[in-house]
């Protein structure tokens, strides 16, 4: 079975975009390790960036994805705008749309759509360390904003079926 490893955006004093007392580095840790707990009970070998809440730059977490030997590089995040309630749904990037990571992120994101997020595609993000620096597939998940209403009563009551879906997209292109 592959190795993948999960890295929860953001951390440590780096909180990541926050809304009403929610800050994003908090989301993402606890959906990267329910991902890797569905994933490592399916037999996938899981590495993780953070179990806890440090920090460390883009650039080490591709750099500590390269050295481990990882098959895939999957980062959580959740979006944000400039306006509350301006946007909703999910969103995975990718450093190139013809790719490996492209196929993945589709099934993650055709997963989490059918949780009940909107689905805003895949986009090409060249510029992020993450993408950038990586030698394996890479895909960076937006699970919803963080800054809507909607997506976070949507994040908080199914949870684990959001986890599940990103697992399951995983488990598809694997």
């Amino acid at each position: 079975m592959p190795t993948v490893i999960l890295d929860a955006g953001h951390g440590g004093s780096d909180f990541g975009a926050t809304f009403e007392g929610r800050r994003e580095k908090d989301d993402n840790l606890a959906l990267t390790l329910a991902v890797g707990d569905i994933l490592a009970e399916n037999g996938v070998n899981v590495l993780f960036t953070r179990t806890t809440d440090i920090y460390e730059t883009p650039t080490a977490k591709a750099q500590e994805g390269n050295a481990s030997g990882a098959d895939y590089f999957i980062s959580i995040h959740r979006n944000s705008s400039p306006i509350p309630n301006q946007y909703t749904g999910i969103e995975s990037l990718v450093y190139n749309r013809n790719s490996t990571a492209a196929n993945i992120a589709e099934n993650i994101n055709r997963n989490l759509e059918a949780v009940g997020f909107a689905n805003q595609g895949i986009n090409e993000r060249p510029n992020l360390a993450v993408l950038r620096r990586t030698t394996m597939p890479a895909v960076l998940v937006e699970a919803g904003f963080i800054n809507n209403e909607q997506d976070n009563a949507l994040f908080d009551e199914r949870f684990d079926e959001i986890a599940q879906a990103i697992a399951d997209g995983i488990l598809e292109s694997i």
